[in-house]
C-alpha cells in the first residue's frame, strides 16, 4: 500500500519530470548510446557556427591589413570574350582553355597615376609578383617576390622592425634593394643583422635595407616568407614586363566608395579605349563588395555543413524513438499499474515524451560543449599558425541547438509515448 501511495504521489505531485528522470537513470548505458548521435549532430552545428565566426574574424583581419578605406583594381578577362567562347559550340572547350590562359597586360602604372587625380582618391600603388630562386651564401629558397611602389608604405599599416622602407627615388631608379619577411630573414641570416648585406634574387644582387616584424599568415600567403622589392625593379630587371597584376587605392571618404569605384572604372575605360562595359579588361571592387562575397561563400559553406549535421540529428532522433519503444516494452507492467491507480492516457503520454526530451536535451548540452571545445581547439591551432582567428560561440547558436535537440525529442518521442498511453491496464498487468 505504501508503494502504491509513493507511485501515486509521484504521478500527480510531479507527474512527468520525476518519472522521466527515473526512466533515464534506470538505463544509463543505453542513454549514453542513444544521445551520441544527438551529441555529434549538435556538436557539429555549434562547431560550424564557431568556425564561421572565426573565419569572419580572419577575413576582417585581411581587410584591415589593406585598410578598410581601399579599392582594388584587378585585371580581368572581358565578359564579351567569355561569352564568345561559351557560345562557340564547335570549339567551346578549346576556346575556354584559351580564355583561361589569357594574360591581361593592359593595366599600367600610368593608370594608377591617373586614378590618383580623381576626387576622393587619396593615394594608390601598383603591384607585380613573381617567384624566384633567392639565396644568401649556401642557403637557397624559392621565394615569393612582391613588387610595389613606395606609396604602399603610406597606405598599409606595415611595420618594419629593422631598417627602413625603400624610397620613391629607389623605385624609379630601378634600385636593387629589398625588405625581407621575418621568417626568410631568419632562414638566410639566423641571428645576424641582415641590414646592408646582399642576397641573390634570380641573377641580381639585392641589398637588404629592412626586415618586417613577424606577421604570420595575416593574408592568404605567409608574408613572413616573402621578399619585397621596388615595383619598377621587379618589372624591368626580373620579369621584363611593364604591366601590373593589381592596384590598391586609398580613399579620403569610405562612404563614397561606390561612387569612386564608378569614377575609377570610367577613367580606366577611357585609358584603355573601351566603350562597352562588357569589354572591360579590369575589375574594380570595394572592400564592402569583397566582404559581401566572403559572407555569401561562408553562408553557403555553413548551410552545407549544417545540412550534413542534420543527417546525424535525424539518425539520433530515430535512435531516441527506438530506445523509447524498448522502454515502453520493458515497463509495460509499470504502465499498467499506474493506469490502474488512476493515471490517464495523457499522464503516460506526457511522461514518456518528457523522458525523450530529457534524453535529447542531454545530448544537446554535451554536443554544445563538444562543439565549443572543437571551436576552441581550431582557434588555438589557427593562432599558432599565425592566423587572426577569434574563438566565438554565438549565444543564439547555443540556444537554437538546445531547442533543436528538445524538438527532436518531442517529435520522435511522441509515437512510442502514444503506444504507451494506449496500453490496456488489465492486459499490461497480466503481462507481468
Amino acid at each position: 500500500m505504501n508503494n502504491l501511495k509513493k507511485i501515486k504521489n509521484s504521478i500527480f505531485g510531479n507527474p512527468y519530470l520525476l518519472q522521466a528522470i527515473r526512466g533515464v537513470r534506470s538505463s544509463g548505458s543505453r542513454t549514453i548510446l542513444t544521445t551520441i548521435s544527438i551529441m555529434i549532430g549538435i556538436g557539429t552545428v555549434v562547431f560550424v557556427l564557431s568556425a564561421g565566426e572565426g573565419f569572419k574574424s580572419y577575413i576582417n583581419a585581411q581587410v584591415e591589413a589593406f585598410g578598410t578605406n581601399t579599392i582594388f583594381i584587378e585585371t580581368a578577362v572581358p565578359s564579351s570574350t567569355k561569352a564568345r567562347s561559351a557560345g562557340d559550340s564547335e570549339n567551346s572547350q578549346a576556346n575556354n582553355q584559351a580564355t583561361n590562359a589569357v594574360q591581361i597586360t593592359s593595366l599600367k602604372y600610368r593608370d594608377v597615376e591617373d586614378v590618383k587625380t580623381l576626387p576622393n582618391v587619396k593615394n594608390g600603388y601598383g603591384v607585380a609578383m613573381a617567384q624566384q630562386i633567392s639565396s644568401y651564401k649556401d642557403v637557397s629558397k624559392n621565394a615569393f617576390i612582391f613588387g610595389s611602389d613606395s606609396s604602399r608604405f603610406e597606405i598599409e599599416s606595415t611595420v618594419i622592425e629593422n631598417g627602413r622602407p625603400y624610397t620613391r627615388e629607389e623605385d624609379r631608379s630601378l634600385a636593387q634593394v629589398a625588405i625581407l619577411g621575418s621568417k626568410i630573414a631568419e632562414d638566410f641570416f639566423g641571428l645576424d643583422d641582415p641590414i646592408g648585406k646582399f642576397i641573390r634574387i634570380g641573377s641580381y644582387n639585392f641589398e637588404v635595407v629592412g626586415v618586417y616584424e613577424p606577421k604570420g599568415n595575416a593574408s592568404f600567403m605567409n608574408e613572413d616568407e616573402q621578399i619585397y622589392v621596388p615595383l619598377s625593379t621587379l618589372q624591368k630587371k626580373i620579369l621584363g614586363i611593364d604591366y601590373l597584376f593589381y592596384a590598391v587605392l586609398e580613399l579620403e571618404d569610405n562612404n563614397k566608395d561606390d561612387v569612386t569605384a564608378l569614377a575609377v572604372a570610367d577613367l580606366l575605360r577611357n585609358n584603355h579605349n573601351i566603350s562597352d562595359p562588357l569589354k572591360d579588361d579590369f575589375k574594380v571592387t570595394t572592400q564592402e563588395e569583397n566582404l559581401a562575397t566572403f559572407e555569401t561563400i561562408l553562408s553557403v559553406i555553413k548551410l552545407l555543413l549544417i545540412a550534413i549535421a542534420s543527417i546525424s540529428l535525424i539518425v539520433g532522433g530515430v535512435g531516441v524513438m527506438n530506445i523509447m519503444y524498448v522502454a515502453v516494452t520493458e515497463r509495460v507492467s509499470e504502465i499498467g499499474l499506474k493506469k490502474a491507480i488512476g493515471a490517464t492516457n495523457k499522464n503516460i503520454l506526457y511522461e514518456f515524451v518528457t523522458e525523450a526530451i530529457i534524453l535529447t536535451l542531454i545530448g544537446g548540452v554535451v554536443g554544445v560543449l563538444f562543439g565549443s571545445i572543437l571551436g576552441l581547439a581550431t582557434s588555438v591551432v589557427a593562432n599558432n599558425l599565425g592566423l587572426t582567428w577569434k574563438f566565438v560561440v554565438p549565444v543564439s547558436g547555443i540556444i537554437s541547438s538546445l531547442l533543436v535537440s528538445m524538438s527532436i525529442g518531442l517529435v520522435f518521442g511522441v509515437f512510442p509515448a502514444k503506444n504507451a498511453s494506449k496500453l490496456n491496464p488489465i492486459e499490461a498487468l497480466n503481462k507481468e
